[in-house]
């Protein structure tokens, strides 16, 4: 079967192409729509299309942006352009950018229906070429574990101190490289879940470096680590090792522990044993909650120890702070939940707070523009569909234009500014729709909290007040606001601490009355939960 997309933004010539297609294979396709280069890339993402027919002026996101989309995310895609346009400069650019074929409209239903049958071929030969390759690289993935473990239990349990290496070098290639242990403890493995996630982590490390990976060791997996760059310098090795973990933290899931020996040049029975003994001290020494740990070298061992946090020396507080990594992208993915309730909520100050606290998190991940270009582009799309759950009615029309506007922008400023500005204009749709939609108690009981926040209010006492069940005012805050009565109250409270901080000369301890709160402390750690700081460190 085969998956065929046609794109276009009259529906006519949509129904005119589906029309010649069905006729002459039927049964052979299956057939997907779009009106937009933006609907054409949502399904592009999530299904397995084989052939793209794109025209080319539609609005928002024309049809050679579609394109050149399509091809960064499927690049095996067959893409042939459908256009009014008989225009040598259309045609070309349309070919530079991947597309497979130029059809001018009217639609020739004969040069349709050759285009589609030459273009079945070529994905017929491309599948071919992949079945062999797949067979290949599936026999291969059967031999090669097993000569791998073999390999690292001989290095690390041989009796015999002259080891010969040669011939395992030679199958991996690896050339007498420098090298060193990796010790990973992969947490919650048991019996039912060890080999496919064997299978994942030697899929994922051998997707960012070639690695010798062994099977498990209850639950330890041992891996040789090449090294491939010209350098030998350990800070930079440690720096990619440490990127390795984040990545494969966020892959695999929090919790790794992991104990890295140091670089060493000598293949030899006796240097591969004393690595792994380094490997395994380093993992025994990290937090049992997850980090990473290197083996100090000798010529750093007599190098002065600064002080760190908990009185660790500066070799550990580096690691520390790579296990910090993954609590950097549980904060990320906290600040864009908050993001998408202040957009639930119509609150535009709170996304502007928020969004500077995404941005700062991420670049904590990932300091690399595109990545952040990307994590940007998600929160539009999720953005999006939530203002089109609130407001359907509303068309954002700068949504059609994000992914090739974000394309172009080259500063961190720039994309952060843009995105704000992409998500007030859902903010002001979904204050539109909830001008005319709000229902009057769910109004009444939000003025009643914004009038006096500093007294105690309660879900039973709002919904006495206005006549209703609280089970039933409940249900139908959660409804209307997106979120519980109790957190609408304390967004609601922080918020307007937060504004007293910036704009006012009271002291914390003022604020925390005067917003509803009889504990310090205790506002103090929502302040902090909410907006990443203490409300000290946001007022100066």
């Amino acid at each position: 079967m085969y998956n065929i997309l046609a794109t276009d933004d009259e529906q006519i010539s949509i129904d005119s192409l589906s029309f010649i297609i069905n006729k002459n294979f039927e049964g052979q396709v299956n057939i997907f729509t779009a009106l937009s280069g933006t609907e054409a890339l949502e399904i592009v993402s999530k299904q397995e299309i084989d052939i793209v027919f794109m025209d080319i002026n539609m609005p928002g996101l024309n049809g050679l942006e579609t394109v050149s989309c399509i091809t960064k995310i499927r690049p095996e895609t067959v893409v042939i352009i459908l256009s009014a346009f008989d225009s040598f400069q259309y045609a070309q650019e349309a070919m530079n950018l991947g597309a497979f074929k130029y059809i001018t409209k009217p639609v020739n239903r004969n040069v349709v229906i050759q285009t589609i049958r030459t273009a079945m071929d070529l994905i017929d030969s491309r599948r071919g070429k992949m079945s062999a390759d797949m067979e290949l690289h599936k026999k291969l993935d059967m031999v090669s574990p097993m000569i791998e473990s073999d390999f690292i239990y001989a290095c690390i349990f041989n009796k015999e101190k002259d080891f010969d290496f040669n011939s395992y070098l030679s199958y991996f290639n690896m050339n007498e490289r420098p090298w060193c242990f990796c010790c990973f403890e992969i947490p919650r493995i048991t019996s039912e879940n060890q080999y496919s996630t064997y299978m994942q982590i030697r899929t994922f490390l051998n997707e960012k470096h070639r690695c010798l990976v062994s099977s498990f060791m209850m639950n330890r997996i041992v891996v040789l680590y090449p090294v491939f760059s010209e350098t030998l310098e350990q800070n930079l090795i440690n720096a990619e090792i440490r990127k390795l973990y984040s990545d494969m933290s966020f892959r695999i899931g929090a919790g790794i522990r992991l104990g890295v020996s140091a670089v060493q040049e000598k293949w030899s029975g006796q240097t591969l044993k004393e690595s792994y003994s380094q490997a395994l001290r380093c993992l025994n020494q990290t937090p049992v909650e997850g980090g990473i740990l290197f083996e100090i070298n000798e010529n750093e061992k007599n190098a002065p120890v600064s002080d760190g946090m908990n009185g660790m020396n500066g070799m550990q507080q580096q690691e520390v702070l790579s296990y910090q990594d993954e609590k950097n992208m549980r904060t990320a993915e906290t600040f864009k939940k908050q993001i998408i309730s202040c957009l639930r909520q119509g609150d535009s100050n709170g996304i502007k707070s928020f969004m500077d606290l995404y941005s700062s998190s991420v670049q904590e991940i990932n300091s690399d523009l595109n990545y952040f270009k990307n994590v940007c582009f998600e929160l539009i799309v999720t953005a999006k569909n939530v203002t089109a759950e609130i407001n359907p009615a509303f068309e954002n029309r700068e949504f059609d234009n994000s992914f090739s506007v974000l394309s172009t922008l080259n500063d961190r400023g720039m994309v952060l500014d843009y995105v704000l500005e992409v998500l007030l204009n859902d903010v002001s749709a979904v204050l539109g729709s909830k001008i005319h939609s709000e229902n009057p108690i769910i109004k009444k009981v939000c003025d009643y909290i914004n009038e006096n926040l500093s007294q105690e209010i309660s879900l039973e006492q709002m919904a006495d007040y206005v006549k209703v069940s609280s089970f039933y005012l409940s249900k139908l805050f959660k409804e209307n606001k997106g979120v519980t009565f109790v957190n609408f109250l304390a967004d609601r409270r922080l918020e307007k601490a937060r504004t007293l901080l910036k704009e006012t000369d009271l002291s914390i301890k003022e604020i925390t009355a005067e917003v509803g709160y009889n504990d310090q402390n205790y506002f103090s750690r929502l302040f902090r939960n909410k907006f990443g700081v203490t409300p000290s460190d946001f007022r100066k």
